[in-house]
């Protein structure tokens, strides 16, 4: 068993690539932490900041710890608040992010391995 604390764990500033704007991605588990089959880590937007539209080979898992968000596919936009979980089925072009007004931070959950296009 393995027991990671949030306020215990690495926080990296992240830019550029899948991301618009500055995010910080808080890692609580992956493969190098003795994980096989689970990626799980906290992204916090500030306002306005989101991710490109993307894909993953694998499903995942988003689940609302703070303020309000967007996540959008080609055929919608939903408004996401603290509590949402959201399944966003492998193939899906989607992205997510924080609304203009509002931070937002969401746990995310991904088979290890999974491929992201941009």
């Amino acid at each position: 068993m393995k027991i990671v604390n949030v306020k215990d764990a690495k926080v990296e500033k992240r830019s550029g690539g899948i991301f618009l704007g500055t995010v910080e991605v808080t890692t609580l588990f992956d493969e190098s932490m003795g994980s096989e089959e689970f990626r799980v880590a906290i992204v916090t937007f500030p306002p306005g900041a989101k991710n490109k539209f993307h894909i993953h080979d694998h499903d995942q898992l988003l689940y609302v710890i703070q303020g309000k968000g967007i996540v959008a596919t080609e055929k919608e936009e939903r408004l996401v608040t603290v509590g949402d979980i959201i399944l966003i089925p492998a193939g899906e072009k989607h992205w997510h992010g924080a609304t203009e007004d509002s931070s937002f931070s969401h746990l995310y959950v991904m088979r290890v391995g999974t491929k992201t296009n941009f």
